[in-house]
């Protein structure tokens, strides 16, 4: 058996009378950690790659065989839409853990920086994305919904501060937001989109307020 892959829980000696089912966690265990390694290979060469990702690279990164990578993600599809959900959980939650490091001001604004990481990751692979949400192959996740969301907990937190605007919509933060990466997307120039989110924050302050 080659070091990829993965045997069967129910592989082992027969259960004895008496005794528990055995389970076989270590095994379980193994296989998860091969699929978190997949995903995060997958991630940084979406994000890094202008063309299509070789599916063979991605498992090299891992360190695995590419018969584990579809034994996991049977399709590139299947691929794409696990590195997407992981991106957009990390994305989500990360407001709420950058809440609890920083003050609400400087937490949205480290998490507009999470937030255009997400964007790069999910740009290179719309292509895929996009055939398999229109195909109905894959469900089209509250993407939007979701971001608002996070969004609405800093905002919430930077009003019982005083240090953000009460009167903002966060639907309207997010509207801004793609603004800011649909207007840089095509540009090479990371300084240009770390000086609009600034604008973005400066726009949320209250009144009089530095």
């Amino acid at each position: 058996m080659s070091p990829d892959q993965e045997p069967s829980p129910a592989a082992g000696r027969p259960d004895q009378p008496g005794r528990p089912a055995r389970t076989d966690r270590p095994l379980r265990a193994h296989a998860r950690r091969n699929r978190e390694k997949l995903i995060a290979a997958a991630r940084a060469a979406f994000t890094a790659a202008d063309d299509t990702v070789p599916l063979d690279g991605i498992a090299r990164e891992a360190g695995v065989g590419i018969g584990t990578l579809y034994r996991h993600f049977p399709t590139r599809e299947a691929l794409v839409e696990a590195v997407y959900a992981a991106e957009l959980d990390d994305v989500t939650a990360n407001a709420s853990a950058l809440l609890d490091e920083l003050p609400p001001e400087r937490a949205l604004r480290a998490w507009m920086e999470r937030y255009a990481e997400f964007v790069a990751t999910k740009r290179s692979m719309l292509n895929t994305l996009h055939s398999a949400w229109a195909s109905g192959r894959l469900a089209t996740p509250a993407t939007r919904e979701r971001i608002t969301a996070a969004i609405g907990t800093v905002l919430a937190e930077g009003v019982r501060a005083g240090t953000l605007r009460a009167d903002v919509a966060p639907d309207d933060v997010t509207a801004m937001l793609l603004g800011v990466f649909l207007s840089t997307a095509a540009d090479d120039e990371p300084e240009r989109t770390h000086r609009l989110l600034d604008l973005v924050v400066d726009a949320l302050r209250p009144s009089g307020s530095s």
